[in-house]
């Protein structure tokens, strides 16, 4: 392969056959096998999960009620009626069959991602698959460990409706006030035991027209109703004197929330005869009930305001206490409403915008003067309805543009509250979560700078042995100067691709002490990137000189598509690999925070989907929003986040290049610097991407484009570098770098001055000018410093580190893009190693021991090199 093919900084030996690579595959396969079948023998007990004392959300300011849709989840999604309605609402309704089969919670679990991606509330409505009085204490029982899993995985917030419109005939459950209340109770004891951040609500249907009937879809008109309680007038006929919530009243130590469903149906057409007889298990008889609906007709006024007050469509003249009054302002309970306005698509009837906005905005209007109504479950679905004769009804206030653009200012204007009630657990959250490391517990600052000094310190050294070796050990000394292959860049990257391998593999041992700790504290991947740099400055112009700057540039730009397929392939591959039986792939398709991020120790153990729409991409067709999400590179495992960056930097280079080959280096770098300063005091991201959490690009192209730079003037540098002046400005910035620091920690260390330094300079360094993520000013003096000293001591001591390390490092270092694409996967069979005490040092000494080796045979053996990009 020729070297301007290669992926950026990480070029590799020339390509082997299909057919080598096929004979070798038994040999790497086998090993493989070994290391899979040493490990699972060894076991560990289970990691004790952490206390969930987190508080529940508050509930928002009287009158001010959350407000969301409930969707047919089939059809769409809580990503595209944001995207409709220009807001993310704060709550999402769905229905969910109980008791919890497996495909329940299935959905369930979908339901409950994503409303998560916006913080949303889940307004669970149960509803019971068998009779009520089949339903147990197991039952509750599971339902509520399910709810206390997703909120522990998700931080959601539960509104968990009972079989609701329990008073109704349309349902299986309905009329039957005794097995109803017991029911409730039993799984309001449940849920109320398992967790705090579920709430129970008891929520009927709007009493007028009660008990209801055929007209309203009465689902079994033999049944064998509790008569003897439903009689609650005495009149010896079950009738719409009748209390239609009361019989139904678990009591206010089982609610949390009262709810009523009010939809807005048409004005009644009359009335019908049609009884029950007052006794337990009577049959049908006569009574008035309604005949049904004049549908599709706007609103009179303060329709909804009626219904509130139990005025609207009863029967009679007599005096009732509205639902409001009875049951929120009496226990002092959040109400929910369900509600909506009934369209039929047929064009018979009052304009579809008139008939639902004058709705929705009576219901707004209201707020103000019903301030326990606390959340607004709007009905966003086409269904048929027994109400319209069966007939297709669409409920839907997002339907249109028209009917969207009309809804949304009518919202804002409103007291309503839109938005997250619970931590956004979407795409750009999971992905901002992966940039941790940001902020050390005070107590830990110290010991943060300690390895910085630390590391600094014996870098000087090292440059200060350099000298002598060089002057008196000419041997050791780098022969192969005119080289274009560089083998100092290559056993230097490796030493960096290791540490990376190693980091990402998060089990205890030897290495990960020293990578996470000296390696970590002075450089990372900030280095991977400057050497890319250097690597693609070496090469770019020899390639122009030979094939002329514009196939240059294509050449380039191929490269990076090829970069940009092997990303999008390896990022569904692990997505795909996730949906095997026995693999579990959340080790790197999910995120759990260590406490490091910006939030500190508030999240820590919060677990983040950065995969949240990839099941989306399987839908037909699939939104746009997943498909984007998956072109972008928004999506992917964590371990491998930095892909993203490298391929923009690709499809930068021509134009990076189109600059220094022109003289104008000093134009790059001026615009380099420049965005690197406006990014730290305005932070921008260009992209969506998933790597622009952790390496935002307007930080990170710095290094690329000074490693461009030294890469294309590699030789003048050098020179200038290995002159009397070079030598002595290369040895007072190093120690005068590292003395600087070494006096501030003797200082701190030990409580004297650190005069000429300002007080409490140790401690403000850590914050300001070496953060990881940010790629603070420290970090870049530490970059300066790493290939200063190791260009000093990789040419002066050469032969004998080569001999000690080389073997190992070089080869790895040369083929390093492919090792840290098939370190993905590694990291993968880790995580599935059965009963791995990932806290045990032997253990993880083992697991990094094996996983190096056989990454290490399968370069040697270029194992499946035809295919895998180096």
């Amino acid at each position: 392969m020729d070297a301007a093919v290669r992926a950026p900084g990480l070029s590799a030996p020339g390509g082997a056959s299909a057919s080598g690579a096929l004979r070798r595959t038994p040999v790497v396969l086998a090993c493989l096998g070994l290391l899979l079948t040493l490990l699972s023998f060894v076991s560990a007990a289970p990691p004790a999960g952490a206390a969930d004392d987190d508080a529940p959300p508050e509930l928002p300011p009287a009158g001010s009620p959350w407000f969301g849709p409930g969707l047919t989840w089939t059809e769409d999604s809580a990503a595209d009626y944001a995207s409709r309605l220009g807001r993310t609402p704060s709550l999402y309704t769905q229905r969910v069959n109980y008791p919890l089969g497996d495909d329940d919670r299935t959905y369930l679990r979908q339901f409950v991602e994503q409303a998560a991606t916006q913080g949303a509330v889940a307004v669970v409505s149960l509803e019971p698959v068998m009779p009520l009085v089949d339903l147990t204490d197991a039952h509750a029982a599971d339902l509520a460990d399910e709810l206390v899993e997703l909120h522990d995985e998700l931080d959601t917030y539960f509104l968990v409706r009972f079989a609701p419109e329990m008073n109704g005939t349309w349902y299986g459950w309905g009329q039957q006030p005794r097995s109803y209340v017991e029911a409730f109770r039993t799984v309001a004891d449940a849920v109320h035991d398992a967790t705090p951040h579920a709430a129970m609500v008891w929520s009927p249907v709007y009493g007028a027209g009660y008990p209801y009937g055929a007209a309203y879809g009465d689902v079994d008109p033999d049944r064998l109703a509790e008569v003897a309680e439903l009689d609650t007038d005495g009149s010896g006929r079950l009738d719409e004197g009748d209390d239609p919530y009361g019989p139904y009243w678990p009591g206010p130590e089982a609610v949390d929330w009262v709810g009523l469903t009010l939809y807005h149906f048409g004005p009644d057409r009359g009335r019908i005869d049609n009884d029950l007889d007052p006794t337990e298990g009577g049959e049908t008889g006569d009574v008035e009930t309604s005949e049904g609906f004049e549908l599709d007709r706007v609103p009179a006024e303060d329709a909804y305001r009626d219904r509130l007050e139990e005025q609207f469509n009863y029967v009679g003249d007599g005096e009732r206490t509205p639902f409001y009054e009875r049951f929120a302002e009496e226990f002092e309970l959040p109400m929910l409403v369900e509600t909506g306005a009934l369209w039929i698509p047929d064009d018979a009837g009052d304009p579809e915008l008139d008939i639902k906005q004058t709705w929705w905005r009576q219901v707004f209007e209201a707020e103000a003067d019903y301030p326990l109504v606390r959340g607004y479950s709007w009905l966003e679905q086409r269904r048929p309805e027994a109400e319209a004769d069966d007939r297709t009804v669409d409920w839907r206030a997002t339907r249109t543009d028209e009917l969207t653009a009309a809804l949304r200012p009518d919202l804002l204007d409103s007291d309503t509250r839109l938005g997250p009630v619970t931590r956004v657990l979407d795409q750009e959250a999971g992905n901002e979560a992966t940039a941790q490391g940001r902020l050390p517990d005070a107590d830990d600052i110290g010991a943060e700078m300690g390895w910085i000094v630390f590391c600094v310190a014996v870098l000087a050294v090292l440059f200060a042995l350099a000298g002598p070796a060089g002057r008196w050990l000419p041997s050791w000394r780098y022969p192969d100067e005119d080289d274009p292959r560089d083998k100092r860049l290559d056993l230097f990257r490796g030493w960096i691709i290791l540490a990376v391998v190693i980091t990402h593999i998060e089990v205890a041992s030897p290495y990960s002490y020293i990578t996470l700790n000296a390696i970590g504290a002075i450089t990372g991947a900030e280095m991977f990137v400057l050497l890319s740099g250097i690597v693609l400055g070496m090469i770019y112009l020899p390639t122009v000189r030979k094939l002329g700057e514009w196939p240059t540039a294509v050449t380039m730009w191929r490269r990076a598509r090829k970069q940009y397929v092997v990303a999008l392939v390896v990022v569904m591959l692990v997505y795909l690999l996730g949906l095997v039986p026995f693999i579990d792939a959340t080790v790197i398709t999910t995120f759990t925070d260590r406490g490091t991020g910006e939030d500190g120790e508030v999240l820590k153990g919060q677990v983040y989907d950065l995969y949240a729409n990839a099941p989306r991409l399987f839908d037909y067709p699939p939104p746009w929003y997943a498909v984007r999400q998956f072109l972008l590179l928004e999506m992917g495992p964590w371990v491998f986040n930095i892909m993203g960056l490298f391929v923009v930097l690709s499809l930068l280079l021509p134009v990076l290049m189109f600059l220094v080959k022109r003289g104008l280096w000093w134009l790059l770098l001026a615009i380099s610097w420049g965005l690197y300063i406006w990014n730290a005091f305005d932070e921008v991201h260009p992209l969506p991407s998933q790597f622009e959490a952790v390496f935002p690009l307007l930080t990170w192209q710095i290094a690329f484009t000074h490693g461009l730079v030294l890469g294309v003037y590699r030789r003048q540098i050098t020179r200038a570098l290995l002159t009397r002046a070079g030598k002595i400005g290369c040895a007072v910035f190093v120690f005068g770098y590292a003395g600087s620091l070494v006096w501030l920690w003797l200082a701190h260390t030990y409580g004297y001055s650190a005069s000429p330094f300002p007080e409490g300079a140790y401690g403000w360094l850590y914050d300001n000018a070496y953060t990881r993520v940010f790629l603070q000013p420290g970090r870049l003096l530490d970059l300066a410093l790493m290939i200063i000293v190791a260009y000093a001591v990789l040419t002066t001591m050469w032969k004998p580190i080569d001999k000690v390390i080389g073997w190992f490092w070089t080869p790895l270092g040369s083929s390093s893009l492919y090792v840290f694409i098939v370190h993905v996967f590694f990291v993968l069979a880790v995580g599935n190693i059965p009963g791995l005490d990932r806290g045990s040092i032997w253990q993880g000494t083992l697991v990094h021991t094996a996983v190096l080796a056989l990454i290490w045979l399968m370069v040697r053996k270029r194992f499946l090199f035809s295919v895998i990009p180096r």
